[in-house]
């Protein structure tokens, strides 16, 4: 078997580009950096979003294409035909941010915020749930039948700790530098569900190949849930150990947090909802029991991070904004680049 993994170094596509080469499966993984092949994985630099790249690497015939890219709905129409042609089963990444506030556990029947919505000035964007929701309806409208569409919820790694709508360069580097966590009270109280990378990885390991899935939608999350509330009590006692002593933690009410955190239609429609998920489907293909508990994996990854803590590209003008409501200071040391310095201390001052 040969599987081409599109943008697969992520908190899902590096596990199961893992599982992929534990099994000896042959394994091409798309990546901007330039990384060296080893034994049964193959590393294909370039940008999967580029047309011309991706066309010359759809010249081969795949056994299956798991695609983790994030287009927008008229990028994924102009290849859709394309990645569909090139192979025997496309693994479509969609996400469980497409389904409408339930008051039951959901499963892939439920309805979509896309077909429901009233928002009109929110259907006319883009927005993420929006565009996953739209590609998958290009895909039923494909006339083929050899495509899987995986809605993963909330997934953690090693790399990847969020916090309701804030990801580890928003919050963890605050509290890593003694300043103050800034949360949202409204996101706080409700319930959500995440799921470790690996666990997703290995449902979507289990549908490769797997001639049942096809023409299916399989969603893939935890069957534990937990409020806001309990997941950041898990980052804070897991600091604790590190630190010796609990972050600090601000909750603003959510038109005062919208300011320092602009996610607008990400919080309302989605991290005000309860999400807890029927997981009947994917079970079918996986014991899903076996997936680990958030107290068990959040620790550990946590834990893991913090050997040797690496941020991605930090927002200056938010930190500044963020430091500023605490009277709080960011040493300039720690601010890379003289215009990022700049940034910080327009907005942190004046």
């Amino acid at each position: 078997m040969k599987v081409l993994v599109l943008g697969g170094t992520g908190a899902m596509g590096i596990h199961l580009v893992q599982l992929l080469s534990n099994k000896g499966i042959e394994t091409f993984v798309t990546t901007r950096k330039n990384i060296k092949s080893e034994s049964n994985v193959k590393y294909l630099h370039g940008n999967a979003h580029e047309i011309g790249f991706l066309k010359l690497i759809l010249q081969e015939k795949w056994d299956a294409i798991v695609d983790f890219m994030v287009y927008t709905t008229n990028g994924f129409n102009e290849r859709i035909n394309m990645l569909l042609n090139a192979t025997t089963q496309y693994i479509f990444l969609s996400s469980a941010r497409v389904y409408a506030d339930s008051d039951k556990p959901i499963n892939e029947t439920f309805p979509r915020l896309l077909d429901i919505s009233q928002d009109k000035e929110y259907l006319s964007t883009d927005e993420y749930s929006l565009t996953k929701a739209r590609q998958e309806d290009l895909l039923k409208k494909s006339g083929c039948n050899n495509w899987t569409i995986i809605r993963p919820y909330i997934t953690y790694s090693e790399n990847r700790l969020q916090l309701g709508v804030l990801e580890k360069e928003e919050w963890l580097y605050r509290a890593l530098h003694g300043r103050t966590i800034i949360f949202s009270r409204d996101i706080n109280s409700k319930i959500t569900t995440l799921t470790y990378g690996l666990d997703v990885s290995k449902g979507i390991f289990a549908v490769i190949g797997n001639s049942k899935s096809l023409g299916n939608i399989l969603q893939i999350t935890n069957s534990y849930s937990n409020s806001w509330e309990e997941i950041l009590d898990i980052y804070l006692q897991t600091l604790k150990k590190h630190l010796g002593y609990k972050p600090k933690v601000l909750l603003l009410d959510l038109e005062k947090f919208l300011e320092y955190k602009p996610a607008k239609y990400q919080i309302l429609y989605d991290r005000l909802f309860n999400r807890q998920f029927n997981n009947f489907r994917i079970a079918q293909y996986i014991n899903i029991e076996s997936f680990v508990k958030p107290e068990i994996g959040l620790e550990n990854c946590l834990d893991e991070f913090l050997i040797n803590p690496q941020f991605n590209n930090i927002d200056w003008k938010m930190e500044a904004m963020r430091d500023k409501l605490m009277g709080e200071n960011t040493l300039l040391q720690e601010i890379k680049g003289i215009k990022q310095k700049i940034k910080y201390l327009i907005y942190r001052y004046i």
